[in-house]
């Protein structure tokens, strides 16, 4: 019995010399208590230049904390289409379930997502918001975006200042529930009426959906409806802007009415320096996903972060698209 006793202590005194001892296979995390972190990159469409900008900042943030002592894993993943809400409501609750550290977000709907933000918070997950806003702001750690007004704004002037602030302008809006082209739309429409007031809107209430040939018929049936009348056209993002440009195109109008779209791409660029496009709108989906990552892992760190980190926003002209600064925003890096 004395022999039994004591062999029971010994183990008991073993496994209380290495409980605190971390295993073979950690790392050291961003409180030292050798976790690896693993954060959720979770934006509104995985095929645009856009996001895989985002996602090569998001890499870059996670290679610097890296050489730094802090381990983070980034996992990307997101709806193929970015009208897919549940989709996308779906990825954010399997990472979730997954029990992942944190969660960096561009919300398809501003209202739709909410639920599951709130759900990350009760898990204990803290979630920052990028490029497109959410509804409850106490929700959320940070957001980290352009400032979509003043985007639309550039766009509005520019027109404004090529048309000698006379003419007709179409607006095409996006999608129902998109925080960030929502935004685009009303800085365009709100400086038109206010810096431009003889410019006249043909059009502002049609949207295009979300993919270039549903933009390309919605921007169709406008030129068919309107005609030679038309003299300007604002496309609020990629997609939209590319399906705007098809349809001049088609319709003989590439280069006579003065088109000024957002964000560039493999057809857009050719397109500005041909002068088939007048301006685009550039953001930085590099610093996006960059600022996301390092926000996200400060307040896990236990730093305090600023709630609204604004990445800029710059206009492309056939002009001045040459000059370095335009050039790294026009070709931005993209993750492979």
């Amino acid at each position: 019995m004395q022999r039994w006793a004591f062999g029971l202590l010994l183990l008991a005194a073993l496994a209380g010399c290495h409980r605190g001892e971390p295993s073979a296979d950690s790392s050291p995390g961003a409180n030292g208590n050798g976790k690896r972190l693993r954060i959720a990159v979770i934006p509104k469409g995985t095929t645009h230049v856009f996001w895989k900008s985002v996602h090569a900042g998001a890499l870059q943030a996670a290679k610097e904390l890296k050489a730094s002592g802090v381990h983070v894993e980034i996992q990307w993943k997101g709806p193929l289409l970015e009208n897919d809400r549940e989709g996308q409501i779906n990825v954010m609750q399997d990472f979730i379930a997954q029990g992942v550290d944190g969660i960096i977000l561009a919300p398809l709907d501003s209202t739709a997502l909410v639920t599951s933000v709130l759900d990350a918070k009760t898990a204990g997950i803290p979630t920052v918001i990028f490029d497109s806003g959410l509804a409850d702001e106490d929700a959320i750690v940070s957001y980290v975006a352009t400032d979509n007004y003043n985007g639309g704004a550039l766009a509005a002037r520019e027109i404004g200042k090529r048309l000698a602030g006379k003419g007709n302008v179409i607006l095409l809006r996006y999608n129902v529930g998109s925080e960030s082209t929502e935004q685009r739309e009303r800085g365009f429409l709100e400086t038109l009426h206010k810096e431009f007031p003889g410019l006249n809107i043909l059009s502002d209430d049609q949207y295009s959906g979300t993919t270039p040939l549903e933009a390309q018929n919605k921007a169709l049936e406008l030129c068919n409806q309107f005609g030679d009348r038309v003299n300007g056209f604002f496309a609020v993002c990629e997609p939209n802007t590319v399906g705007v440009l098809g349809a001049l195109e088609q319709e003989g109008l590439a280069g006579k009415v003065i088109f000024v779209g957002f964000d560039p791409g493999p057809q857009l660029v050719p397109a500005l320096e041909a002068g088939k496009i007048h301006g685009l709108v550039l953001q930085d989906p590099l610093a996006m996903g960059y600022e996301s990552v390092k926000t996200l892992v400060a307040h896990m760190q236990g730093k305090e972060v600023e709630k609204r980190i604004a990445t800029g926003e710059t206009m492309a002209t056939p002009e001045n698209m040459k000059q370095p600064e335009i050039q790294k925003l026009l070709v931005p890096e993209q993750a492979d």
